[in-house]
């Protein structure tokens, strides 16, 4: 009693195949062979198809991922970054960013050399979160949050730097 509730619980079409069985025991032994052929012919057919469809999901993905990391615009970036950023220190991050470079991905400061969403100072330390620091958000990102971590304790505690001296 137990495996008939398990398998019709399991598979809500199944329960007719299920009926179906229980009707071809009772005539005679000899419609049994017929079953175990069909049986494992329909689930080796699913299986492939399952494959395959694993392998366009995973195709799709990675197509998907790529319009992400490329759009520059500052809604993009925005985006991008918010994705990125733990939510209850979303404000602060977005708002130094605002201030320091707009947005924009190659910002630099024509008297200091400060470079990027973050603005880094010299530009070359964002190196240490990827060799594409100029032109990848994704690790200029990765290399502003890491920042104000590392030296404030959080985008919270750096905006609240930035608003008394207008950096950080």
């Amino acid at each position: 009693m137990t495996a008939a509730p398990f398998t019709g619980g399991e598979q809500a079409k199944p329960a007719t195949p299920a009926a179906q069985p229980t009707q071809q025991a009772q005539p005679a032994a000899a419609e049994q062979p017929a079953q175990p052929a069909p049986a494992p012919q329909p689930a080796a057919q699913p299986a492939p198809q399952d494959n395959q469809a694993a392998s366009r999901s995973e195709d799709r993905p990675a197509l998907a991922a790529a319009p992400v990391a490329t759009d520059t615009s500052p809604s993009g970036l925005r985006a991008l970054a918010q994705s990125m950023v733990p939510a209850g220190q979303w404000n602060s991050f977005a708002n130094i960013v605002n201030h320091e470079s707009s947005w924009n991905l190659t910002a630099t400061n024509p008297s200091s050399g400060s470079y990027g969403l973050g603005q880094a100072l010299p530009a070359s330390k964002m190196a240490s979160a990827g060799s594409d620091w100029r032109t990848n958000p994704v690790t200029q990102i990765k290399w502003t949050l890491n920042y104000m971590n590392e030296r404030y304790g959080s985008p919270n505690a750096a905006w609240v730097f930035w608003q008394n001296h207008h950096w950080y």
